[in-house]
């Protein structure tokens, strides 16, 4: 491809870009901007994401995968059917038609292919069966932002896996997981599988594919001994679910702390350290409150609240509904003599303490020496907060770290969450009706291409691996008004055409300068560069990612090119 005709507007600068992948993205020319969330890609960048696609298309079509097209407008009513129509709740788009039907547009296939199978296999002789598409996805963030990372429209692979039993799911699980480590390998992608929670699609066991990123919106829990991780929202907490054992201490003292709400005011003010407070929450959890504890220098995990009462929503309490419980608002709420019974969960930690300082349920109080079993009764005693920083790996004892990554896919084992709801059906061996038992497994194809960037570039621009570069090789020829330059980059492009490169040359008539920077920004793996010595018969390879440069005489450029291809992506 000649540079000279090529879409790739180059720009120094960009406005309110923050992450350094949107930043390079839009100044390299790959995207542009249509609304918040929504992007335009443009011939490079399409060509990036096309290469993650067919990565993506070969490791499914391994595994026996087969390819099909859902439609993206899904009736309102299968939503309604799955239960999901309330749950997805703004985030989902929709529409109306001239009949006034309602629809969705789609952000995701559960509820479409589920309602598929269920008209179109009806014996187990035809399962198991593994269908995926490539499709765009529409999302209505509240919040759009880093570019490709969080959009509103947005490139994904999906895929769903039917069986008539659970062995066969596991072992489609366990082709998945595999494919997608060679997927996200091969497209260059420094990754972990963690264990994570389903959240909205429903179903048990599940891992999550994370880029390790600064710019990532997740923790992501890692040991530094063993090979474990996990999603912060599922990291188990090693610790004694025993109470502490129990000696005298001093009565139960109810003390001033006017206007002191907040965990670091009430320490300060009554000079206790902040792992002797105890922080009370009052949760919802499907409509039913729970009054949840954790020390003061802990953070409730909802997840592992969610998960533990088996619910599908948790949320905090409002305040009117704080108040009904509590009779006070948000700050002053404890376990001892609460308005309303209801069900209490302690974290271990917290049943470590002999005693403790904790809200009064009276404004501006406090309780002082509160002891568990004598001053009030948790209902249970379980893991209820976040991992942090330096706690004990709960597989080897090993030290725990945390790092920030972007979720890059995603494997469900769904089980029977939408078959059972919305009917879906076969018969079994004996003749007996069964639901099918499913899986899900998700990749953000768009989002993969800015995970890329975010772990691949430098202070001049992307540095692509070799896999998914929109092209292999950026040929430059610095003055093409030289007639030994020109002819000499001609022929190259011609012969390396010939021997079947993915070529972009820059016959451009610009100033080195501007073409070098577009190259940096460009980040192709090798760059060609017929300069002064072409004369000479010489031209410069250089690798774009180790800066390694040397010059080769024009007729054995061809001959040596695989040798810099295979060393283009060693650092």
């Amino acid at each position: 491809m000649r540079q000279k005709n090529i879409l790739a507007p180059t720009l120094r600068t960009v406005g309110e870009a923050e992450t350094i992948s949107h930043q390079l993205l839009l100044r390299g020319g790959f995207i542009r901007q249509l609304a918040a969330g929504i992007y335009t890609y443009l011939p490079l960048g399409y060509r990036v994401l096309h290469k993650v696609e067919e990565i993506v298309r070969e490791e499914m079509d391994k595994i026996g995968a087969q390819e099909l097209l859902m439609p993206i407008l899904h009736p309102s009513e299968l939503w309604k059917e799955s239960g999901r129509w309330e749950i997805y709740g703004p985030d989902l788009f929709t529409m109306r038609d001239r009949h006034d039907r309602t629809f969705a547009i789609g952000p995701t296939h559960e509820e479409v292919i589920t309602d598929l199978l269920r008209g179109e296999i009806n014996t187990y002789k035809k399962l198991p069966l593994i269908l995926y598409q490539i499709q765009t996805k529409f999302r209505d963030e509240k919040r759009p932002r880093s570019g490709l990372l969080r959009g509103r429209e947005f490139l994904m692979k999906d895929a769903y896996s039917f069986h008539a039993d659970r062995d066969s799911l596991d072992e489609a699980y366990k082709k998945m997981y595999q494919a997608y480590i060679r997927i996200f390998t091969r497209i260059g992608l420094n990754f972990r599988a963690v264990e994570a929670d389903s959240g909205s699609m429903g179903g048990k066991g599940t891992h999550e594919f994370m880029a390790l990123a600064d710019a990532g919106e997740d923790t992501i829990v890692i040991c530094e001994t063993c090979d474990y991780s996990a999603n912060v929202e599922m990291a188990e907490v090693v610790g004694d679910q025993k109470s502490a054992e129990q000696v005298a201490v001093d009565p139960m003292e109810k003390v001033d702390t006017p206007q002191k709400r907040t965990i670091e005011e009430v320490s300060q003010f009554l000079d206790v350290p902040v792992s002797r407070l105890v922080k009370s929450m009052i949760f919802m959890v499907d409509q039913e409150p729970v009054l949840v504890m954790v020390r003061g220098d802990h953070e409730v995990n909802d997840v592992k609240v969610k998960n533990f009462l088996n619910g599908v929503v948790c949320e905090l309490a409002d305040e009117e509904t704080v108040k009904g419980i509590a009779g006070v608002p948000v700050g002053f709420v404890g376990p001892v003599g609460l308005k309303k019974r209801i069900k209490i969960l302690a974290d271990q930690a917290v049943m470590q303490l002999n005693e403790m300082v904790t809200g009064a349920n009276e404004i501006d109080k406090h309780l002082l020496h509160v002891q568990a079993g004598r001053d009030f009764e948790a209902d249970v005693i379980g893991d209820f907060r976040n991992i942090e920083e330096g706690d004990i790996c709960p597989r080897c004892g090993g030290v725990i770290s945390l790092r920030r990554g972007i979720e890059i896919g995603q494997v469900f084992k769904l089980g029977t969450r939408y078959s059972d709801v919305m009917n879906a059906r076969f018969l079994d061996a004996n003749g007996k009706e069964q639901p099918f038992i499913m899986g899900c497994y998700g990749i953000g194809v768009s989002r993969a291409v800015s995970s890329i960037v975010e772990q691949n570039h430098d202070d001049n621009g992307i540095v692509w691996p070799v896999s998914i570069a929109p092209y292999t090789v950026h040929l430059i020829a610095v003055n093409m008004k030289n007639k030994e330059q020109a002819e000499t980059a001609e022929a190259l492009y011609a012969e390396l055409q010939t021997a079947g490169y993915e070529v972009l040359f820059d016959d451009r008539k610009e100033r080195a300068g501007v073409k070098f920077k577009d190259a940096d920004l460009f980040g192709i793996p090798v760059r060609i560069t017929v300069g002064s010595k072409a004369g000479d018969g010489l031209v410069e390879l250089k690798l774009r990612r180790s800066g390694k440069a040397q010059d080769v005489p024009v007729e054995h450029v061809i001959g040596e090119l695989p040798n810099w291809i295979r060393q283009a992506d060693e650092k």
